[in-house]
């Protein structure tokens, strides 16, 4: 680790960029499919993500601003990389890319062989290579933009002066826009009226339509992305998801790109910001406070319980609450840490909640990166119905302790008491039931369902990738279906017992150094599934290097790792330098053998010598 950056000759070590390669093919592209030879001469960023993954939504986001900046010299390629079995599918790429407003080509990776040959070990991961080919720089995780915009314009510099750069236009081609009424809904409410209100998330509009869920009777916001209140033509969403309606009639809404809550009145059409600020929050900033001076992140659903307005706050893997009769946000449950762990609020580990369902006695929510059905009960304790880890998910019904779903974005309270689960990435609507404990299937041949409301005896599904409502009247018998178990398709590192060396890298960018004026400016955080398989090393400390000590009696499981760097502008004449937090978690699958590695490199932000 280096308290200040390197000098270049350094930082851009000479190894030369591996070619890209991916069984799904480019999108994005019109068809016309690329080599990095294609591409020499201009500044490539390769974004590692899959659609997933909250980190990787909010770097798409990060990255709007460099890739309209430097248009005529930097590529941005997004390498999708699956977590999950559904992500593999490539209509279901070709999906997210619309969805998340991806402008930029995208590879298809199916099976993982740009992922392996640029030893990726996160979602996400940016890797900049210069306009002659070589990998210059890695970045795992989120906050790294400001960092990589002022190596662009460093590579820039060098590369107009040695005459290898080369400007114009990239390989980006627009698709053609589907003239559907609905364009991948998030979430859906019954208003009073007995229409439905729907998020209709790519467009960054919400939409009421009638009763019979198909006629439109309006729409609410420019249908541009933007953040501005006002009246209903002239108000902006970005992204909106989730929807709650309020004793007074009004709806709160998850504005989940935004980062904010806010209130649609159906009376007048009036949108009202209630919290946020716009920004997202980082790590170390207020997790309490005045609703409209506290950042929150990426805000996926909501729901009216206990007098508060209860937020899936899928970007920091907690749950928020906003009280109206003070205007005050904080947090409910959650450490920020991702994983999946109950007990205490304080305590609990979430990893992605996306959608949330209240009774009077359970806070029901979908935990989709654990493939998990959770509850909150009214102390503030959390429970696990469903759903094991990171790693195991698939389709299977029967006792809910050996159950499995895959990412479930949205979850519905039934009259019986039982609850309904939007299996997102197994195109079903699953069924739990507290009284017996087991798991049923009740529809499947859905399209990425991600919500679903009660209307009458019938439940109407939000099918997202379908661009519609669909009614279903809730059966009296469940579906069969043959059970299906997965684990994650990222190969095991190989690690010997005993003694491991865990390094994680990190350089401060150029013009930058580490931040101490306040103590120690980097955090390190360890653990292990099971708990058995770190011996010693477990825990918080501030040092980014530690060495573990592995139990050889348990031969695999996950390395839960979480590290922070904070670093300011290293220029003694500016009496407020912009201050910068890097972050990123990863769960490293592991598996022991005599001749595995004894030591993890884990690249925050730099490159492993």
């Amino acid at each position: 680790m280096s308290e200040s950056s390197p000098a270049p000759t350094t930082r851009r070590a000479r190894v030369r960029a591996p070619e890209l390669t991916g069984k799904g093919g480019w999108l994005n592209t019109g068809g016309n499919q690329y080599t990095l030879a294609d591409l020499r001469g201009r500044i490539v960023i390769l974004d590692f993500w899959t659609f997933c993954c909250i980190n990787c939504l909010h770097v798409l986001d990060e990255l709007r601003e460099l890739e309209a900046k430097h248009r005529d010299t930097v590529v941005i390629i997004g390498v999708h990389s699956p977590k999950f079995v559904h992500e593999a599918e490539h209509q279901a790429v070709v999906d997210a890319v619309e969805r998340y407003g991806v402008e930029h080509p995208v590879l298809d990776d199916p099976e993982l062989a740009t992922w392996k040959q640029y030893a990726v070990r996160a979602w996400p991961t940016l890797v900049v290579i210069d306009p002659e080919g070589y990998v210059v720089a890695q970045h795992a995780g989120e906050g790294h933009a400001h960092a990589i915009a002022k190596l662009v314009e460093e590579l820039e510099a060098e590369h107009a002066a040695k005459g290898t750069l080369r400007r114009g236009d990239g390989p980006y081609v627009a698709p053609e826009p589907e003239p559907t009424t609905l364009r991948f809904p998030g979430k859906a409410l019954l208003l009073p009226s007995g229409n439905f209100l729907v998020s209709d998330t790519t467009r960054h509009q919400l939409v009421e339509l009638a009763a019979d869920g198909e006629s439109v009777v309006r729409r609410i916001g420019s249908g541009a992305r933007g953040f501005a209140d006002g009246a209903a033509e002239d108000a902006a969403f970005n992204e909106p998801q989730g929807l709650a309606l309020l004793d007074d009639g009004a709806v709160v809404v998850a504005d989940t790109v935004n980062h904010a809550l806010r209130r649609f009145d159906p009376a007048t059409g009036r949108i009202a910001t209630l919290a946020g600020t716009g920004r997202q929050w980082m790590q170390g900033e207020a997790t309490e406070g005045p609703a409209r001076e506290v950042n929150l992140s990426s805000p996926w659903d909501v729901a009216w319980w206990q007098g508060r307005v209860w937020i899936a706050m899928a970007g920091v893997h907690q749950l928020w609450a906003y009280d109206p009769a003070d205007g005050t946000v904080s947090v409910t449950a959650g450490t920020t840490n991702e994983g999946l762990v109950d007990g205490p609020g304080a305590e609990a580990w979430f990893a992605q909640p996306s959608g949330l369902a209240a009774t009077p006695e359970r806070l029901w929510l979908a935990d989709s990166e654990t493939s998990a059905l959770r509850w909150v009960d009214p102390d503030g304790q959390v429970h696990t119905a469903v759903g094991t880890g990171l790693f195991d998910f698939g389709h299977r019904d029967g006792a809910a302790g050996q159950a499995l779903l895959q990412h479930p974005l949205g979850v519905t309270a039934l009259p019986d008491g039982s609850v309904a689960v939007s299996d997102t990435y197994n195109h079903a609507l699953r069924r739990y039931d507290p009284a017996t404990g087991e798991v049923t299937t009740l529809a499947t041949d859905l399209r990425e369902p991600s919500d679903a409301v009660l209307a009458g005896e019938d439940i109407v599904v939000v099918e997202s990738a379908r661009h519609r409502l669909t009614r279903l009247r809730l059966p009296e018998e469940a579906v069969r279906v043959e059970a299906v178990a997965h684990r994650t398709q990222r190969a095991a590192t190989e690690v010997a017992p005993g003694a491991l060396r865990l390094d994680v890298i990190f350089q401060a960018p150029a013009g930058q150094k580490l931040d101490t004026r306040y103590g120690p400016s980097t955090r390190l955080l360890v653990s292990a599934t099971p708990p058995e398989l770190l011996l010693d090393g477990a825990g918080a400390g501030t040092g980014l290097a530690r060495d573990l000590e592995l139990n050889p009696a348990v031969s695999e499981g996950v390395l839960h790792v979480s590290a922070m760097a904070a670093s300011c502008d290293d220029d003694p004449a500016n009496e407020y330098p912009a201050c910068h937090v890097h972050q990123q978690d990863w769960g490293v699958p592991v598996r022991l053998a005599d001749t595995g590695t004894d030591r993890l490199p884990l690249v925050l932000a730099g490159l492993d010598a």
